[in-house]
């Protein structure tokens, strides 16, 4: 089983276009962006109303209490 050639990709392209026609494939795609676009949003509001804070620096971690009963306190230490 060896990799598909760009002939091999033309060619399931034609027989797609051909049993689908170009209008179904333009509105299946539009609805697909849509979707996506909607997933982005909804990520964007759900981390918004997590995180009201601004987040640390890259690398730094912030000192907050904890106030979940659930949250375990570790430390990490290097391997020597």
């Amino acid at each position: 089983m060896g990799s598909f050639s760009i002939w091999h990709w033309l060619i399931v392209l034609l027989i797609v276009v051909m049993v689908f026609g170009t209008k179904k494939l333009k509105n299946m795609g539009a609805d697909l962006g849509g979707a996506v676009k909607g997933f982005k949003d909804g990520m964007k509001d759900g981390a918004a109303e997590h995180s009201p804070e601004a987040p640390a620096a890259t690398g730094q971690v912030a000192n907050q209490t904890a106030t979940d009963k659930n949250t375990i306190d570790v430390q990490a230490k290097q391997k020597s």
